[in-house]
């Protein structure tokens, strides 16, 4: 399971506070058994310390089934008010025997090139 963001400057407008950032996440079955995604839950925190959870079935619409050694990815966004902040959460899994597990999705960063040049100084 792993994630990676990258600031989306076109879409974002700074002197409104308004920073988008897309994502991608790649999860894969490393499992001897099939299992469903089920739903997701996000905790997203930005500079200012300001949370925003997220929870709802699936992930962009679907809730892909996978097989041992299968990978799914997809795409999708965060709206922030700051230049940087935090990303995590899990994955709730489904094996085909109706057992259920989380599947954990350590922090990643949220950062655009001002709030990176910032930090160095």
């Amino acid at each position: 399971m792993g994630a990676s963001a990258f600031y989306l400057r076109d879409e974002s407008t700074p002197a409104d506070r308004d920073y988008l950032f897309g994502y991608d996440v790649v999860i894969a079955n490393t499992g001897d058994q099939p299992v469903q995604l089920i739903s997701r839950h996000w905790l997203i925190i930005d500079s200012a310390g300001r949370r925003e959870e997220v929870r709802g079935p699936g992930v962009v619409g679907q809730t892909p089934h996978l097989q041992p050694g299968e990978a799914f990815k997809y795409a999708s966004f965060a709206r922030l008010k700051t230049p940087w902040g935090t990303m995590e959460g899990e994955y709730q899994m489904r094996r085909d025997d109706g057992s259920e597990f989380e599947a954990r999705i350590e922090r990643f960063y949220l950062t655009t090139e001002v709030a990176i040049e910032t930090e160095k100084t």
